[in-house]
């Protein structure tokens, strides 16, 4: 997409407030080695812009085609990949995963205790497909998140995970996690709560169940190629080493911490297991890509994805009765705020601007683990990435206030 301002109706000095914004409180301070946004309206690249460096330790500039981990932003894509199969009629939303997991078919519910005292109870029903999409089923992140930034609740039911070995590392596969699940109890009973979880890594399982081709094989023939997202992937390969960001971690000291060398990270190398939930990287260009997919109500330059009913029904609130988040979440971390948001099928929605406190009602979006956010609102015919590289995502609210620089920039 090439800059193309005039056709936005988006004010350009107005936007120019995101150069300010971004220069002033952040790469000026240090609180964030650079960053990348990308704006576009009604398919046109309204603002582009590379801050600081990507690569701190080696003085390098941020170039425009630099990639980045997108961590969590790989969950909205993993997602469109498993309702890819919902339109080839493949599964039902309220399907129980069981049905491709047999060993599901054995999950309690805890209600107390821990240990050899932990109390449990049958499930109400079946954790459905629905409820892996969503969030909702009584799967947790295990001890995860506090690598993430999140503190350690130390909930007995995340001790069972680490007890069983439920993890997402080198030597794990998609099926042998799959299997480690089915052992655990569930936090809640499924469609109760909300927790932020494992649930889109098992919808990375679903799909190379489903399919019966590797999971990061389907990705590539069914969302990557088929959009030109050519740089995104589980892996940087050697001739693509000097695009790769550094990535950083927010010291006690408020210094900036080198965490991921790109010379020495794990990214160069191939994982035996996929992570649907957060183990891609890519460029702004390519997660635009994407983001313009959605916007089109599932097709970009001729490549259709989704059918666009499909894309409706994934952004509308999927909680039990239409609640928000502050209704139905548990745990303290996630990649959005509470007050106003809805969630649907990979992604959460601004339900009530009021409650929310920003403009937006009706967008969908996520974000990721070192501070990456997107978001699409087909309302304003709207699309916006914001790629840097720092845990935790929650140190700033670059969402909040990015959304009000553009949303004050519509000027149409």
């Amino acid at each position: 997409m090439e800059l193309a301002p005039k056709n936005t109706g988006l004010s350009t000095a107005r936007l120019e407030r995101i150069t300010d914004h971004i220069e002033r409180n952040y790469i000026g301070p240090g609180k964030i080695a650079g960053c990348q946004v990308a704006v576009a309206r009604h398919g046109h690249l309204a603002y582009f812009r590379s801050f600081g460096q990507m690569d701190r330790e080696r003085g390098k500039a941020m170039t425009d085609d630099a990639i980045f981990r997108i961590y969590s932003m790989s969950k909205p894509i993993t997602s469109v990949a498993l309702m890819t199969l919902y339109e080839r009629g493949y599964f039902q939303l309220n399907d129980p995963v069981s049905r491709f997991f047999p060993s599901w078919k054995n999950h309690q519910v805890w209600v107390s205790g821990s240990g050899d005292a932990m109390k449990t109870e049958e499930p109400n029903r079946p954790v459905t497909m629905r409820d892996m999409l969503c969030h909702t089923g009584g799967i947790t992140y295990g001890a995860a998140l506090v690598a993430l930034g999140a503190p350690d609740e130390g909930h007995p039911v995340d001790k069972v995970y680490a007890e069983v070995g439920v993890r997402r590392g080198r030597g794990e596969t998609l099926m042998e996690f799959m299997d480690k699940l089915g052992r655990v109890p569930l936090r809640y009973q499924p469609g109760e709560r909300w927790l932020y979880s494992l649930s889109t890594d098992v919808c990375g399982a679903l799909v190379e169940k489903i399919s019966g081709k590797r999971f990061d094989h389907y990705l590539q023939e069914t969302i990557f190629d088929p959009l030109g997202m050519k740089d995104t992937s589980f892996t940087v390969a050697d001739d693509k080493l000097d695009r790769f960001c550094a990535n950083y971690r927010r010291g006690a000291d408020k210094s900036l911490q080198l965490i991921d060398d790109p010379e020495t990270s794990e990214y160069r190398k191939e994982p035996a297991f996929f992570s649907g939930g957060g183990g891609l990287t890519g460029t702004t260009e390519d997660y635009l890509r994407f983001c313009e997919m959605l916007r089109r109500g599932g097709e970009f330059e001729g490549a259709r994805i989704l059918g666009p009913r499909t894309i409706e029904l994934m952004k509308r609130n999927h909680l039990k009765d239409g609640r928000d988040l502050t209704e139905m979440a548990i745990g303290g971390f996630s990649e959005t705020a509470n007050e106003g948001v809805g969630f649907g099928l990979g992604f959460a929605t601004t339900l009530d601007e009021v409650k929310n406190g920003g403009l937006g009602a009706g967008d969908f979006y996520w974000g990721g683990a070192a501070s990456t956010i997107f978001w699409v609102d087909q309302k304003e015919d709207l699309s916006v990435v914001f790629m840097t590289q720092l845990m935790p995502s929650g140190a700033f609210n670059f969402r909040g206030q990015l959304k009000s620089i553009v949303y004050s920039s519509i000027v149409d």
